[in-house]
């Protein structure tokens, strides 16, 4: 059983996130979208969802915005991200798990350096 302590503990935790996802400026901050249609729900998107909001909220990244979007139309490829940096062609990843999404965050997100094994025609 958990204390009000515990639950209030995870409300503000939950806020915090909430509050990343939905309060970005798309014009100056890093978008990243995440297929949950059914396809992609079905092919394990909530998972990398929530790596994708852990690592951002770990990292402490005030510029980035996590959010859930219906089909991107490629099915049999999802899970799918989306990352859209301001002045800079969108980048569509493909078959992302954890692992890659933690990937995402550090070497694209952070780096600024493309994880080419995992886009779309690669």
């Amino acid at each position: 059983m958990k204390t009000i302590k515990d639950i209030n503990a995870i409300k503000e935790q939950m806020q915090a996130k909430l509050i990343a996802r939905d309060t970005a400026n798309t014009e100056t901050e890093t978008r990243i979208l995440v297929g949950m249609a059914t396809c992609g729900i079905a092919a394990g998107a909530k998972p990398v969802f929530d790596t994708l909001m852990d690592e951002i909220a770990k990292r402490g990244l005030k510029n980035v915005r996590v959010t859930r979007t219906g089909c991107i139309g490629m099915c049999k490829l999802e899970p799918i991200v989306e990352v859209i940096v301001p002045n800079e062609p969108k980048v569509t990843y493909i078959k992302v798990d954890s692992n890659v999404a933690k990937r995402i965050v550090a070497e694209h997100i952070v780096n600024g350096n493309i994880v080419k094994e995992n886009i779309v025609g690669e």
